[in-house]
């Protein structure tokens, strides 16, 4: 593709992006302003924070988003495992588990030792923020402490295209570097002679840096161009993306997602709006509203109302009095405890919120369970399939090239990629509630009830619907010595 061409792309590409861009910003405004003013070229930390009144928006965020870090990546635990696919049969199986449960581990740790974990949180925010979030997954040169090398890449930075299968395949970057930043990124390219004597005169000055990654038959085609000199700075071919794009909620015909921020905006500024109005009214009720005869003596500009001031005052005249005001019955807080309530729902706070310092029942952590499950059943479908899945087949990309694991491919039929995250667990405890209830149901109704039941098979299924490792579950086991009715006791 050539440089013109690939520029004009992007360019159309940008234009369908700027409808969202005062939507994105209102968002930001209001729940994390010290990301700055991203659309109107304003760096974080100038003058951010002035719209801001309530806190209750940026907190609820927060919250979510410790809750997705937790329930679907959660740090130096596993989130996913490759498993034997229904295609294998039983020596298939027992030969090739543990090649997978070894790679899995090596995978897993890749990605506990890299910037993984504060990279992932703050795509997070993002997308609970503005509904959409891209991750950059990079390789890590040979020698680093990982293979792998993590980047959340700004919305304002980032420019996104929906291919025919709705999947966001086609992403452009945008952004400046350095000369010296440029050569370390691109050591390669050949860059301009110009460029070298204005890096020479200011050696801070920037250059605009455009990144491509489009599909091109089963791989996909990077392409990254400077700006100002139409110059191509690298072109290659990658087996997967390395930009991770995920939405929260997608509307048909839209290609950027929705977030609960945006649903929840109105009660945000509405919240905000109060809380200022409710400060207003705190400082005339704390300095009050005085009047003063116009006698000549007084003069209001040199007034201090500070404890033991002395105010002078014409012989007769009234000097200066403070100014009754109507009783009336304030509703504000009314109305604020109303607006945070609806906040907090929408930002799922008072279904995700914190279980508090008692100890849960077992039901209740079935029920816990099964709540978040359902309120976050149909997004994590979505990250599963646009986050997660994409995470895992490019790490697998980049350490089978390095040979550092089997070369294997995760096809659904052989290789399986099961995920082991608490939120993905909690979809397994329904189906683990149905199964213990009819060992329980079957056992109350004596002998025959208990013969029914293939207690090590039992077994066997539970330690898989929870995770358990492949390699403390006896495959060999056969029926227990202990009668049932003892065994359905413990």
């Amino acid at each position: 593709m050539e440089v013109l061409e690939f520029l004009k792309k992007y360019e159309r590409a940008k234009s369908q992006r700027e409808k969202w861009e005062d939507n994105w910003q209102d968002c930001y405004d209001y729940v994390m302003p010290q990301r700055g003013s991203f659309f109107n070229n304003v760096s974080a930390g100038a003058k951010t924070g002035e719209k801001l009144y309530d806190a209750t928006a940026p907190d609820a965020v927060d919250n979510l988003g410790a809750n997705l870090l937790a329930n679907l990546t959660p740090p130096s635990s596993p989130w996913f495992s490759l498993v034997c696919g229904p295609a294998l049969n039983a020596d298939e199986k027992n030969s090739v588990s543990k090649v997978l449960e070894r790679d899995s581990n090596i995978i897993q740790s890749n990605f506990d030792r890299p910037n993984f974990v504060v990279e992932v949180h703050q795509c997070y925010l993002d997308l609970i923020i503005a509904g959409t979030a891209c991750l950059l997954f990079e390789e890590a040169p040979i020698g680093d402490l990982s293979a792998f090398k993590f980047t959340a890449v700004p919305l304002s930075q980032v420019v996104l295209s929906e291919g025919n299968d709705g999947k966001l395949n086609t992403t452009y970057r945008e952004y400046k570097l350095t000369y010296n930043q440029l050569k370390k990124r691109f050591p390669k390219a050949d860059l301009p002679k110009r460029m070298v004597k204005l890096a020479e005169e200011d050696p801070f000055i920037k250059f605009s840096c455009v990144e491509g990654v489009m599909p091109k038959g089963n791989a996909f085609l990077y392409k990254a161009v400077l700006k100002e000199y139409d110059l191509e700075l690298k072109e290659t071919i990658m087996d997967y993306s390395p930009f991770i794009n995920f939405r929260w909620v997608k509307s048909p015909g839209e290609t950027y997602g929705r977030s609960p921020v945006m649903k929840a905006l109105p009660d945000i500024k509405t919240a905000n709006k109060v809380v200022e109005l409710v400060l207003k009214n705190a400082s005339i009720s704390a300095t009050g509203i005085w009047q003063a005869d116009d006698d000549g003596v007084l003069n209001p500009a040199t007034v201090k109302l500070t404890p033991g001031t002395i105010i002078p005052k014409a012989v007769g005249s009234s000097g200066l009095t403070p100014l009754s005001m109507p009783g009336k019955f304030d509703v504000s807080q009314l109305v604020l405890n109303d607006l945070r309530d609806r906040i907090k729902h929408a930002l799922w706070t008072d279904k995700l919120g914190a279980i508090g310092a008692r100890n849960m029942t077992a039901t209740e952590v079935l029920e816990r369970s099964a709540e978040m499950n359902k309120v976050l059943g149909a997004t994590f479908g979505r990250l599963r399939a646009e986050l997660l899945t994409p995470l895992v087949l490019r790490a697998m990309s980049i350490l089978k090239r390095r040979g550092e694991i089997s070369d294997l491919r995760v096809d659904g039929r052989f290789v399986f990629l099961e995920y082991k995250s608490p939120l993905a667990q909690s979809q397994a405890q329904a189906d683990i509630k149905n199964v213990l209830y009819w060992v329980q149901s079957a056992s109350s109704l004596g002998q025959e009830g208990l013969s029914s039941i293939n207690m090590t098979e039992v077994a066997k299924w539970l330690g898989k619907k929870l995770g358990v490792p492949d390699n403390l579950i006896n495959s060999d086991i056969g029926v227990p010595e202990i009668p049932l009715e003892e065994a359905v006791a413990l």
